[in-house]
């Protein structure tokens, strides 16, 4: 692969060379590659096929997730959240310790690996707010709980410039990776001026519920959501690009 310079930038298919357009810029290669019947029967490509019998699985189980997801991530990501999240389930996926090569996948691996996860890499959640979260999912009680404590949010959080105010959004995702199926609880939002100079009264917290003794996997999702307030409407700046999204629990497979 090699990046076209010049003024001229091509596009498609010169002998064999093919000119394409990527967020990296204009880039060019050598057309080729195996016939896709040899990759499907020769014994010589079984590696070949385990692997995208793995990554295909990989990328199924993070689209899912997103879909599930989708109302927090789409106020929060950057425009390699997919790839980076279908990577992250490689690891899952290459964590089963149980089923053979090729036939490895997302349940029988390790979801926790999932933990920390940051949809937009370019707002994590330790430079959108300052201090620490306790985050627990409480599968006897159907209970998802984001705590902060008390916050004083002029120093606490680290507002863009032309934000007003900051909105914290949480919410569990019960996600079945056999069914393709999920479901989602959404905790109330705490919505807050990023000017208050004193500390809330109380302490903050966003709670989330799902079914008791719920055994299928669950992820619990946290969202900061700068806003700015004009003629007394809320807008999120800059499409959301500075709002961050982060798996801050993840609880996998429990036994029934």
């Amino acid at each position: 692969m090699a990046k076209q310079e010049g003024l001229i930038k091509l596009k498609g298919t010169v002998g064999d060379l093919s000119f394409y357009k990527t967020k990296d810029g204009h880039l060019a290669r050598m057309k080729g590659g195996v016939d896709g019947a040899r990759i499907k029967s020769d014994p010589a490509f079984e590696r070949t096929r385990e692997n995208g019998a793995e990554f295909g699985r990989s990328g199924k189980a993070g689209k899912l997730l997103r879909d599930a997801l989708r109302s927090f991530i789409r106020n929060g990501s950057d425009s390699r959240m997919t790839s980076r999240l279908t990577g992250e389930m490689m690891r899952v996926v290459k964590a089963d310790g149980t089923s053979t090569r090729g036939k490895r996948n997302v349940l029988d691996g390790e979801l926790e690996l999932l933990e920390g996860f940051e949809f937009n890499s370019n707002a994590k959640l330790g430079t959108c707010y300052f201090r620490k979260v306790a985050s627990t999912i409480d599968r006897t009680e159907g209970k998802a709980t984001v705590s902060f404590g008390v916050i004083t949010p002029k120093s606490d959080f680290g507002a863009p410039e032309g934000a007003t105010h900051v909105r914290l959004v949480s919410g569990v995702a019960k996600v079945d990776f056999e069914a393709g199926t999920f479901e989602v609880s959404e905790a109330q939002p705490y919505l807050v001026s990023v000017a208050a100079a004193e500390p809330t009264k109380e302490a903050i917290s966003l709670n989330s519920t799902f079914a008791k003794a719920e055994t299928k996997p669950l992820f619990l999702v946290l969202g900061v959501e700068f806003l700015q307030l004009v003629n007394g409407e809320l807008y999120s700046l800059k499409n959301g690009q500075y709002n961050s999204v982060s798996l801050v629990k993840v609880s996998g497979l429990a036994q029934p």
